[in-house]
């Protein structure tokens, strides 16, 4: 079963991840598409998968951008 990320478990992640999960994302968004062109692709759900996983990455992206939840901050033990 194809499985998304969670926007809780995206919150989580700073902007420095959240960019590198996004690059991540849309290559592997890019192999699907070349594989569902050719005909290889063996599960059709996971195209949509992905790109819902992009959208919410977008998504929190642009919420922490006009401020409306904060980048996690990581607290150092003294």
């Amino acid at each position: 079963m194809a499985a998304g990320v969670k926007a809780a478990e995206l919150r989580e992640h700073s902007d420095e991840e959240l960019v590198t999960k996004l690059r991540e994302a849309k290559a592997e968004l890019f192999n699907l598409r070349v594989q569902a062109a050719t005909g290889q692709l063996d599960n059709n759900r996971r195209l949509q998968v992905i790109r819902r996983e992009i959208a919410r990455i977008y998504t929190i992206m642009r919420e922490r951008e006009l401020g409306l939840s904060a980048a996690p901050t990581e607290v150092t033990a003294s």
